[in-house]
Order: structure tokens, then sequence, then C-alpha cells
């Protein structure tokens, strides 16, 4: 009888176990899914810079998408990376504002939400935009960005080099000495024009200031010229290339991120084409998460 007892009490017992088991192992998967994906990130998408073309889009993205519960957090390009690499390392769930080239995308496994609806319209090209007048008053710099041009491929070689660590001047002085022969093409029958000085404006995406420096380091190096670099936002970019208190810009995003300006300011600059095309803006997230698109923020 005894026997019977315990070899009942066994069964109970191990049956409990499983069953704390069954309901302890659903409460940590459920803990582990953190809910909805909105639920997950805390419903907020990291942005960079306010007031940013790409800030623009996803404003307009989020209002097509019908994310009125969902908050675009301000900030910096250099926030947005942070956050990204400590979500990654930890591999926890995170959004951010991203385009394409940037170095993050070499570095991490990330990618782009689909965009059903084309908030953040079509692939952009990256043009060069100059003031009116600096073909007749520094000849030499204007050919020189007339004929500047990179791949996004030749891009990622300064931006990585500065995600690294080196300074974005010395990244940009390596890239133009180990690429002579494309500079050469850049410079070919310029005079130089010692001692004259330049501004260049540009806004903090890594991106431009990778082209930024180049350009500067081209001016420099081979033409003569004495380059001052003024890091601005959009906007003041734009407006100081239209009243020139800025000779030139490598760093207009268009026809999307930059087209409000480029209407704003027709004909108080010139656009001398794209520096670099196959860029692309939109929301990216580590691949690790399971979505998709946009439209899936509603519900997943």
């Amino acid at each position: 009888m005894f026997k019977h007892a315990s070899k009942l009490l066994l069964v109970v017992g191990l049956t409990g176990a499983i069953a704390i088991t069954g309901c302890s192992s659903g409460s940590s998967d459920e803990s582990a899914s953190g809910g909805t994906v909105g639920d997950q990130v805390k419903h907020k998408i990291v942005g960079i810079d306010p007031g940013a073309g790409l800030m623009k889009q996803t404003e307009k993205a989020m209002a097509d998408y019908e994310l009125s519960d969902w908050k675009l957090v301000e900030g910096s390009s250099a926030a947005m990376a942070a956050a990204l690499d400590k979500a990654y390392k930890n591999e926890e769930p995170i959004i951010v504002t991203g385009w394409t080239p940037h170095w993050m995308f070499a570095k991490y496994d990330l990618k782009y939400l689909e965009d059903s609806k084309g908030s953040f319209g079509q692939d952009e090209e990256i043009h060069t935009i100059v003031r009116n007048g600096l073909k007749e008053d520094a000849p030499s710099a204007y050919f020189m960005l007339d004929r500047f041009e990179w791949t996004p491929d030749e891009m990622a070689v300064v931006m990585n080099a500065v995600a690294d660590g080196t300074k974005a001047e010395e990244a940009a002085a390596q890239w133009v000495e180990a690429n002579a022969d494309k500079v050469d093409a850049w410079v070919k029958d310029l005079p130089q024009e010692s001692g004259k000085k330049l501004k260049l404006a540009f806004v903090a995406w890594d991106s431009e200031i990778a082209s930024t420096n180049v350009v500067k380091q081209v001016l420099e190096q081979r033409l003569g010229y004495k380059v001052e670099m003024l890091q601005v936002e959009a906007g003041p970019m734009w407006a100081g290339i239209a009243n020139s208190s800025a000779d030139a810009m490598a760093a207009a995003w268009l026809p999307t991120t930059h087209q409000d300006y480029y209407d704003k300011y027709q004909g108080q600059f010139e656009d001398l084409g794209a520096n670099l095309v196959g860029t692309k803006l939109g929301l990216v997230v580590p691949s690790y998460m399971e979505i998709n698109s946009i439209e899936d923020l509603k519900t997943k």
C-alpha cells in the first residue's frame, strides 16, 4: 500500500513539475518576445538631426502608415549610430532612420523595411552645388568640383576608416593618395590658385563628412586653395550657398531629401550634377528582427 502511494505521489510530483516547467517556458517565451515590435522598442524610431530631410521623410512615412502612436526621436547621426551599436551588441530590437551609403551597413547585418507606399521616395543622387559666380572667381575649383564624382564603395572606404577611429581629414588624405589616378582626372590641366580661400558647407552625415574632406584635400594638395569647412544644418547650408557666404557643397541629396531647399533657392546657385549615384533612405532594423515592412509596425 505504501509503495503504491509512493508511486502515486511520485507521478503526481513529476506531472506537477512538468506543468510548472511548461508554464514557466511559456512565460519566458512571452517575456522574450516582449509583445509587439512597437512594445519592444517603446514605439520609438531613433532619428537624427531635427530638420534633416530624412526626418521629414520619416514623419511623412509615419503619417502615410498611420503610426500615430509612434514617436520619432530627434538627435544626431552619431547618437543614432551609438544607439544602434548598443542594441546590436545585445541583440535587442531597434528601429532607426538610415541611409546608404553609410558605414553601419558594412559593420552590422541590417535591412531596410519595405516601403510599399513610397513615402521615402525613389533612390537619390548626391549633387555638387556651387554659388553663382564661382566659375569666374575660382575657375580651377569650379572645374575640379564639376569633375568630382565617385562611387558608394569608394566613399565607404573613407567612412569605414573614420568609423574605426581615423580622423576624417587623415582618412580623406589616405584615400586621395591611394586613388591618385582618379584624382588626376579631376584636376587635369587646371592651374594652381595658391592661397585663394574657399568655404565648403556640409551637414554632419557620415557620407558628407567623407566627401567634403576628400574635396578639401584635393583642392588644397593639388590646386593650392585654403579651404574652410563649415558644418551646418541643411537649411543654413543651402542658404549659405544662395547668399554666397559659402562657396560650394558636395552634399545635396536630390530629388527628395533637399528638394524644398532646391526649389526655395532656385536661381541662386548652380547645380553641377551628381557626384554619387545609388543612395537610399528609409527605416532600418537589424536583420535578426522578424519584421520586413513599415506596414508591419501597425500590427507586429
